[in-house]
């Protein structure tokens, strides 16, 4: 199981290198097919994956993908309004095939899971994304892997019992640490590419510890919804890590804090 996960690991950080190096149209791709792929997953949890209600939840996400593309829809809202009005008019016309909770997680899937992860392409496509975006990966995975050895090494208070007994106090402290140190050895190595101001650096810094922060709700907030309908993964597409929920739950959360945080800070 380790070896499977091992390698599955080093093949998804080999194709994030060169998905957000590449940047563009194949990142922009890659980024919709990753949301696709999570969507399916999720109304696959609440039952919706197939039928009208889940087509509309694809369509949505379509569109919304090739307007960052093509930018013919200026002001988004009217968008997500049809969105919903039309999962309304599904839910009234088909009573009682969908249950209102259903409703209600179809529109917000939509947001959680293709919006959510499209600002890894929209922080890569800032005028310093090249080199800002891999915040968003320092913060979440490696939080991730630096909470999971400090908790392994010095956990003892757990941080949620009840959702995620093996989550420790001492590990979130680990992970939060541990990404501002990657990303300070991180900036050090850019700084020999790109010309970094020292105080861009230290915004960098703080963008990371609050990207780790939010990561670790991200990851919580997931495993909540895998508790609340008895889901031990979300589909098992990357071998050893489950579905793209299971292995990109935190990079939905920390994409939009360190896009808005490089857009007003840095």
């Amino acid at each position: 199981m380790f070896k499977t996960r091992l390698i599955s690991g080093i093949v998804l950080v080999v194709a994030a290198l060169f998905l957000i190096i590449t940047g563009g149209d194949v990142l922009l791709c890659a980024m919709g097919a990753v949301a696709a792929c999570g969507l399916f997953e999720l109304y696959r949890v609440f039952q919706i994956e197939k039928g009208l209600m889940g087509a509309i939840g694809y369509l949505t996400l379509f569109v919304y993908y090739y307007n960052l593309k093509f930018a013919f829809i200026k002001d988004l809202m009217p968008l997500f309004l049809a969105a919903m009005i039309l999962i309304l008019a599904v839910y009234v016309f088909t009573f009682p095939k969908y249950h209102a909770n259903q409703m209600l997680c179809a529109f917000f899937g939509i947001f959680y899971v293709g919006v959510l992860v499209s600002f890894v392409y929209q922080t890569r496509m800032l005028p310093s994304g090249s080199f800002l975006v891999w915040l968003i990966f320092l913060s979440s995975w490696g939080c991730d892997t630096c909470a999971y050895c400090a908790g392994r090494l010095f956990g003892k208070h757990k941080m949620a019992p009840v959702l995620s007994p093996k989550k420790t106090i001492e590990g979130a402290i680990g992970g939060v640490l541990g990404s501002i140190i990657l990303t300070l050895i991180y900036s050090y190595v850019m700084k020999q590419f790109f010309i970094i101001p020292d105080r861009t650096m230290v915004v960098m810094l703080i963008v990371s510890a609050a990207g780790a922060l939010i990561s670790m709700v991200g990851d919580l907030a997931a495993s909540a919804i895998k508790r609340n309908y008895e889901v031990k993964d979300y589909g098992k597409l990357i071998p050893g890590h489950g579905g793209i929920m299971d292995r990109f739950d935190s990079v939905f959360f920390t994409a939009p804090i360190v896009y808005y945080m490089a857009v007003y800070l840095i």
